[in-house]
């Protein structure tokens, strides 16, 4: 492939060279997969045809759905050319409305490299090359390319010249003798963490609205499992029931975020070769993900609340042309114990201060903050509640109990939140933490932050506080400080950019 992929450059003479490069077809085994894709992509299409064929008695229907998806996913690949120049990369799609992509060399950010279980089969991988445009039409796929050419494409987009590119930031610290050097490794015990996520409840309860809308929901209920359920609990009151119920659900739902996580992050390896840091994972599903250190600005550790209080986090890297949206693109770690977290962050931005330093809280006026957006809906709710009652209206009991709960619940998300808010400023470096039910620690590189906002609304200026606004092309596109006194705002932004907020501070 490394013949057929030049290397990087630009000019008169590269643009020549770039003409005279071959436009390419994606391998002929693809024929195989996209049928059966787009058949399991199109499948609620055939199966109102099979429907509709059984109660007119013509099963033509559901053979012409298929036929016409079976025509559809071979089009692709008499429509579907690319070519890699020196300059450009560019892909040519579409059969009634032709579509060029051009993208220069230089915006190349990241490459992914997938293999679902009958690419793999098949010897096949589908490869996206992320830039930083952060546009979502502008996406750039090769499905399906042989798996013995992946590396040698891989290597070369990510191959740069030496010279340093004008937009680029230094990259982090990082030893270069660590050369190949496996950082991180799935490990089995980390299963522990997944029942604490939501993805397996969104499982049981699509799969349940799946079989609704097929309709076999009426099936499913009146099936002998289901009403020998309801009358072993029916006897022992409302309330146990739905007790029961509710257990059988974290029980489905574990086991099926168990079987998720095993599945995408299985395998899973972080090797570091001092340019280049590839993440690898899955089983029946695998997923490469190569990112240019060049591109590195930090690294986000995520702590929901359930995976905190089990003692897990997950880690991302902060990279420029890599959108935090795209969550896969930028994982390092997915959920996993919390040193072993700190340790890879540690090793991915060059330091161990950035994930333990201790930060410094916003005082008194972020923490009433905290508490009064966490209880002024609770307490208009008892507020309400208390009228109704005083005029006549009787409350159940359980609705009192409802909101009790929720006052506590409450309060203790409000403590939580002002326990976990704060920053650091490290030399070259900004930290940054929020937030309870989704807490976020975010370690951004000083020199990627290209500009500054000092935010009030108007209730933070009643309580004199802002928001610090660090706007960078890494990641999630800005990284907040959340109420922090207004008078120490810019000499925040001084301390982390000298120069940058100077005359500001000095107003």
């Amino acid at each position: 492939m490394t013949d057929l992929v030049p290397p990087e450059a630009s000019g008169a003479v590269a643009e020549v060279l770039e003409e005279n490069q071959p436009w390419l077809r994606l391998d002929k085994r693809m024929l195989l997969v996209h049928p059966v894709t787009e058949a399991v992509k199109f499948l609620p299409v055939l199966l109102v045809s099979l429907v509709i064929g059984t109660q007119s008695g013509n099963h033509m229907w559901g053979l012409i759905a298929l036929a016409v998806i079976v025509l559809f996913a071979l089009q692709r690949w008499f429509t579907t050319t690319y070519r890699i120049g020196p300059v450009h990369i560019e892909l040519k799609t579409g059969l009634f409305q032709r579509k060029l992509l051009s993208i220069p060399r230089t915006r190349v950010r990241s490459v992914d490299v997938e293999a679902p279980l009958m690419h793999r089969v098949l010897g096949l991988s589908v490869v996206r090359i992320g830039t930083g445009t952060g546009r979502g039409d502008e996406k750039f796929e090769l499905n399906a390319l042989d798996a013995a050419l992946v590396p040698g494409l891989r290597a070369a987009l990510l191959t740069k010249p030496e010279a340093a590119e004008p937009d680029s930031a230094p990259p982090a610290t990082v030893g270069l003798d660590k050369a190949g050097l496996d950082i991180a490794h799935f490990s089995p015990s980390w299963v522990r963490y997944a029942p604490f996520s939501s993805t397996g409840v969104v499982a049981v309860l699509a799969t349940v609205g799946l079989a609704f809308q097929y309709g076999l929901g009426r099936q499913l209920v009146e099936s002998a499992a289901v009403s020998g359920f309801v009358d072993s609990t029916a006897h022992f009151g409302v309330v146990v029931a739905v007790g029961a119920a509710a257990i059988l659900l974290l029980v489905v739902a574990s086991v099926l975020a168990c079987v998720r996580y095993l599945l995408a992050y299985g395998g899973l390896r972080v090797v570091d070769d001092g340019r280049v840091l590839h993440v690898s994972h899955g089983l029946l599903k695998t997923r490469q993900t190569s990112l240019d250190r060049a591109r590195l600005r930090g690294s986000t550790l995520m702590q929901p609340l359930l995976v905190r209080l089990a003692g897990g986090a997950r880690l991302d890297a902060i990279m420029t042309g890599v959108s935090a949206e795209k969550r896969e693109s930028s994982l390092v770690l997915p959920p996993a114990p919390v040193a072993e977290a700190r340790r890879v962050m540690a090793d991915l931005i060059g330091d161990s201060i950035q994930s333990s330093v201790e930060l410094t809280p916003h005082g008194p006026a972020a923490v009433r903050r905290r508490f009064t957006r966490a209880l002024l809906p609770v307490l208009a709710v008892l507020a309400g509640l208390a009228i109704a009652q005083v005029a006549g209206v009787h409350i159940a009991w359980f609705v009192w109990s409802l909101a009790g709960v929720l006052s506590v619940a409450a309060t203790g998300v409000a403590w939580d939140r002002q326990r976990g808010l704060g920053h650091a400023v490290l030399p070259g470096w900004l930290v940054t933490q929020s937030g309870s039910l989704d807490r976020r620690r975010n370690c951004v590189q000083s020199a990627g932050i290209i500009g500054w906002t000092v935010r009030q609304s108007f209730f933070q200026r009643r309580a004199g506080v802002a928001t610090i606004v660090a706007a960078t092309p890494a990641g999630q596109g800005h990284y907040d400080v959340l109420d922090l006194p207004a008078e120490d705002a810019w000499a925040l932004i001084e301390a982390v950019q000298p120069g940058a907020g100077d005359i500001w501070a000095r107003r």
